[in-house]
């Protein structure tokens, strides 16, 4: 009965146990985001390392039982309860203070993120997992505690202790996630590590790209014409980039042919490798985006497999299927097509791809947009019908061919910059596969248009570099450029949005002479 119920009363050491299940819970995330991202330490580790790095020689000595250089693994754990005892500190102080805790969870973090910083080998990756896991630890600690403040609330009045069993229930659910998200992230990062060192250690039989003479300008500022690796453009709809390893992948090409065809890795690297520039764009590439880049691509020509493989009827698509069950339809003319060169990549930039770009094989064709030909982690061709497929990208309303579009950007300088008035140099790309570039021009201030100097191209599928020096005079001014197709094609400056088939218009920039 309601009169015989007594207070409730905070379970011993509930604040303590709130503040180690959050930090437990931070751990995890940052440990499991190390995995799955193939980072090379967590950010434990990494303080663990630069620890061994800063003990004194003597004391290196008396301690080298404990932490010599050869083991990090118990400093490791000693580091872990370190920071669980300063999670049950931080518990402690959200007794009675929101942001007394978030002194303790961003001092354990910005330590490490500290460490990250002196790190020489540091990419912009090395600061997600302790960010993470600094965010997580903030967040879980108020939702676990939010029953204790009820609690306490109620702790002069005959209640029923739902809160406490709240508290209970909070703690056991997020501290179990917490194993679950640290051993699913040590299983899916362990695989995924296994197939980076594989790609590590191959030694395909391509060649290391050389930038041909005449690319280059000589602008300052210009994105490279050969697109770094790292910097290249990632897009694709995994929400875990596929791990698939060279000795497990296999391609079926099948459908409409007169016979199948069934590919090992091994077997595609022993057909003859062909290489050429080719530069991708995105769909989704706003006018003047950088969804674009130019490389060095190594592989087999699909012409040649479907050849072999024997097209028949009236078929005209190609459906291919990724690891993850990503589709995509291209025109089975531009894979037949011996001068487009659409290939199964194996390598960019004269090394295998990266696990984001593709790994182990993907598809390129020059001239179209990835929605409809840039396959990654490939492993099945379908010779088909567009009238009989549908394939993921149109479900989504985007256009069914997706040729590229011509078009041309300012890279230099950037908008806003200001200069004095006189010579100012303005710079940037343009491209328009399967046709070329023969002009580009730049128009200030809504005024006529004027030609540009262009760079050499090694073939029609890559983007040119392009450079005009203009004469500002004082004032606000507005650049815009056009580019001009080597049949004649003029850009438009109609404005229209990425979607269906790829934004236009002008790029334009603002800048000031003064």
């Amino acid at each position: 009965m309601p009169d015989t119920m007594e207070p409730v009363t905070t379970p011993r050491g509930a604040w303590s146990i709130a503040g180690a299940v959050a930090g437990a819970a931070g751990l995890a995330v940052g440990h499991a985001m190390t995995m799955a991202l193939t980072l090379r330490s967590s950010p434990l580790v990494a303080f663990a390392e630069a620890v061994l790095r800063r003990v004194p020689e003597v004391a290196d000595d008396r301690m080298g039982t404990l932490i010599g250089p050869q083991s990090r693994g118990p400093l490791v754990f000693i580091l872990v309860l370190v920071a669980l005892l300063f999670s049950m500190w931080a518990g402690r102080l959200a007794e009675r203070s929101w942001w007394q805790p978030l002194l303790i969870w961003l001092g354990i973090g910005g330590v490490c993120l500290v460490e990250i910083v002196l790190s020489a080998e540091r990419t912009a990756l090395d600061f997600l997992p302790t960010t993470a896991g600094t965010v997580t630890s903030i967040v879980l600690l108020s939702f676990v505690s939010e029953p204790l403040h009820r609690i306490e609330d109620e702790s002069d009045t005959p209640v029923d202790g739902r809160s406490r069993r709240s508290f209970i229930i909070r703690s056991g659910v997020m501290g179990a996630a917490g194993i679950g998200v640290a051993i699913y992230g040590e299983s899916f990062g362990k695989k995924r590590r296994h197939v980076e060192q594989t790609r590590r250690l191959l030694n395909l039989p391509v060649s290391n790209p050389h930038v041909p003479e005449g690319v280059v300008l000589g602008v300052e500022g210009m994105a490279p014409w050969r697109t770094p690796t790292p910097e290249f453009f990632i897009e694709h709809t995994a929400v875990a980039t596929p791990t698939v390893e060279p000795l497990e992948w296999s391609l079926r090409i099948h459908g409409m042919v007169d016979h199948e065809i069934v590919l090992s890795y091994q077997d595609l690297i022993d057909r003859r490798i062909r290489e050429r520039w080719a530069t991708l764009s995105c769909a989704k590439n706003p006018v003047g985006g950088d969804k674009i880049g130019n490389a060095w691509w190594s592989g087999v020509r699909i012409s040649a497999l479907l050849e072999e493989a024997g097209v028949t009827g009236d078929a005209d698509a190609v459906l291919q299927t990724s690891q993850d069950g990503w589709t995509c339809g291209t025109p089975l003319a531009s894979m037949l097509d011996p001068n487009r060169e659409a290939m199964l990549a194996i390598a960019m930039n004269g090394e295998p791809l990266t696990l984001d770009h593709g790994f182990p094989v993907r598809t390129i064709v020059p001239g179209l947009f990835g929605h409809v030909s840039a396959c990654k982690w490939v492993v099945d061709l379908e010779v088909t019908r567009f009238a009989d497929i549908e394939a993921n990208p149109t479900k989504e309303g985007w256009a069914e061919m997706g040729p590229v579009l011509i078009g041309s950007r300012i890279d230099v300088p950037e908008g806003g910059t200001e200069f004095e008035a006189g010579v100012v140099s303005f710079a940037g790309y343009a491209w328009s596969q399967r046709i070329g570039i023969s002009g580009v021009e730049i128009a200030l201030d809504g005024g006529a248009w004027q030609g540009t100097e262009l760079g050499t191209v090694p073939n029609q599928d890559t983007w040119v570099q392009w450079r005009a020096d203009v004469d500002l005079p004082a004032g606000d001014h507005t650049v815009r450029v056009r580019a001009i197709g080597s049949d004649g094609t003029i850009q438009t400056g109609v404005q229209r949005d990425a979607k269906p088939d790829g934004a236009t218009g002008w790029h334009e920039i603002e800048v000031s002479a003064t």
